[in-house]
């Protein structure tokens, strides 16, 4: 009976053996042969060490192939302390060379970490110096450096990157995917205590390039644009200057700036209006105000900020145009209809004024664009009704934002329609009591002198790769018939008369028809003494061809958009369009008086 147990026992004891046994030549059978792939990949990184190098980012190029936003090549500085064999050697050369303070070095050298970076952005020849010292654990990389060869120039478009070459602001973020490229690698042997093994040959997976970029903007339109804001700026001491160029037809932007502009190759040096017309000791007093980082780092986001299209504004009389439009669309005015304006009109229990205190006496729809009349507008509004206000409001895309490719687009600020009552209808039909952006009116305004297509803003046009061979094309939504073709006939003849006979004369430039309306917004608080003058304009008036946009905000002195914003506009104009090839076009009476003028020098010499 004990032998039989024993036996079965045995035998058990045997089959558990076998099984276990087979199971162990399984399983090593599956990691030897089916996962050998995977642990020999694992025994080789206990022995190798990775350092990234980065890919050349893409370049951006305006619109004639002009770099705005290039790459200098430079060098990463780090330590691997596991292979510094003399550590105060190391630390002296590395503050020496990198002037550098030698606790921020020592701190960096004596951590115990596998990599630790020193410097990033360092030039090639300080880099050789380094390297020539042939110092053990410090590791020299190649690398690449974000370049801006005009500085300033659009630098609240560009945007800028970071020390890790990655889009911050501006375009650069908004086509990081298109920019960026893959990073690549440099693998190096090293022994169980991760020192790497000299002359034991690295293995490297070279970067990929990011593509390029060519974008609407340019670069001699932007200079015009910037010189003539910046000369305003001065001249009328103002807080700041934003100008918008754009082709009204496809919506591609030419130009787009916000004066002061900052230095994209530093870009947190802050940049004030003040330095442009304050002496240094008012401006040093100035900048004292900034005490902590957080303010200073809401300074820096201030300096970054494109009001073009993140901010909102009240735009004042430049959005009679839209009125106008609505009232033409809805058949309930035409040009001759007439109105009084005797300097003000009562609305409910509110006295709204006109501009023009003394009154503007009867005058017709077209005088009533004309002169700018509140009066009449309140009128023409009243015509229209808050459902059709509204209903035209959404075909020029016043409740959407308008898609450009930058980031912080902000959108419109409106009155529910609900809550708009008879006053509410009466401001908001010459431009007060709500807020949309400066690219929102010209993205309006461009459908109504475009033929009624409410095209989407954008810069970017195409990206190609390292070679110059086009990879993308970009295209935009667009949404025809916005308006009808005939409302933007009569609009745009009404808008040249405007520059031609009335409030936007100063808007005038010889040789070419141009159309426009100007503007003078009072900024919240009401009698606060501050404003935005402003003026829109384009070119030519029967084909347009372009469209922009100047704001003045908070200009000393005089502030009227007539008198100060137009002939800026007006300035802009007399270097672009001659630029773009539009040839200049003289009435008979043009030609009489230049030939009067012109004897009559000749008579006096």
């Amino acid at each position: 009976m004990y032998r039989t147990y024993t036996r079965k026992k045995i035998f058990t004891m045997g089959i558990l053996f076998a099984v276990i046994y087979g199971l162990l030549v399984i399983r090593l059978g599956y990691l030897m042969i089916a996962k050998s792939e995977y642990y020999l990949q694992k025994a080789e990184n206990l022995h190798e060490r990775e350092r990234s190098i980065k890919a050349k980012r893409g370049t951006i190029y305006d619109r004639n192939g002009v770099e705005l936003a290039g790459n200098k090549p430079v060098c990463s500085v780090s330590v691997i302390h596991s292979q510094i064999t003399e550590e105060d050697r190391v630390i002296k050369a590395l503050c020496e060379v990198l002037s550098m303070d030698e606790s921020t070095v020592r701190k960096k050298v004596e951590a115990n970490t596998i990599r630790e970076k020193i410097k990033s952005n360092v030039d090639k020849a300080t880099a050789d110096v380094l390297r020539q010292m042939d110092l053990d654990g410090v590791m020299i990389d190649e690398d690449y450096k974000r370049y801006y060869p005009y500085e300033s120039l659009a630098s609240k478009v560009l945007g800028f990157t970071g020390s890790d070459n990655q889009g911050i602001v501006g375009l650069e973020i908004s086509y990081e995917d298109v920019l960026s490229g893959t990073p690549g690698s440099i693998l190096t042997l090293t022994d169980a205590h991760g020192i790497e093994l000299k002359n034991e040959a690295e293995s490297r997976i070279d970067p990929i390039s990011g593509d390029n970029l060519y974008i609407s903007l340019d670069v001699n339109i932007q200079k015009y644009a910037e010189q003539a804001a910046v000369k305003v700026l001065k001249a009328k001491q103002a807080k700041r200057v934003s100008v918008v160029m754009m082709n009204p037809q496809n919506g591609e932007i030419y130009a787009m700036v916000n004066v002061p502009e900052y230095n994209l190759n530093e870009p947190y040096t802050l940049v004030y209006a003040s330095d442009y017309y304050i002496d240094s000791e008012d401006e040093t007093d100035f900048k004292k105000e900034i005490q902590s980082e957080k303010e200073k780092q809401d300074a820096l986001n201030t300096m970054w900020r494109n009001f073009c299209i993140s901010d909102t504004y009240e735009p004042g009389s430049t959005f009679k145009l839209v009125t106008a439009t609505a009232a033409l669309e809805e058949g309930v005015v035409s040009l001759e209809d007439t109105f009084s304006c005797p300097g003000f009109r009562v609305i409910e229990d509110r006295k709204i004024r006109c501009h023009k205190t003394s009154g503007h006496g009867t005058e017709t729809f077209r005088e009533g664009l004309m002169n700018s009349c509140n009066p009449v507008f309140m009128d023409v509004g009243a015509r229209v009704g808050v459902t059709n206000m509204y209903k035209n409001y959404e075909k020029l895309g016043f409740f959407e934002k308008t898609g450009v490719d930058l980031p912080g687009e902000a959108n419109s600020i409106m009155h529910r329609q609900e809550d708009v009552q008879a006053v509410e209808l009466a401001t908001m039909s010459f431009g007060q009591s709500f807020q949309i952006t400066p690219l929102q009116l010209l993205r309006a305004a461009s459908a109504v002198i475009n033929g009624g297509t409410l095209v989407t803003p954008h810069f970017g046009i195409c990206s190609t790769d390292e070679n110059g061979d086009k990879k993308k094309t970009f295209s935009y939504p667009k949404k025809e018939h916005a308006i009808e073709k005939t409302t933007s006939d009569t609009m745009k003849e009404l808008l040249e008369a405007v520059v031609a006979e009335g409030s936007g004369c100063k808007g005038q430039v010889s040789g070419y028809r141009v159309g426009g309306k100007t503007a003078t917004s009072e900024k919240l608080p009401r009698g606060n003494g501050k404003y935005i003058a402003s003026f829109l304009g384009f070119a030519p008036a029967n084909n347009p061809q372009i469209i922009g946009i100047i704001l003045i905000d908070e200009p000393m002195g005089t502030y009227y958009g007539g008198t100060i914003a137009a002939p800026v506009m007006a300035e802009m104009y007399a270097n672009i369009l001659p630029y773009l090839g539009i040839e200049e076009v003289y009435t008979e009476e043009e030609v009489k008086q230049s030939m009067i003028s012109f004897e009559f020098e000749d008579t006096v010499e």
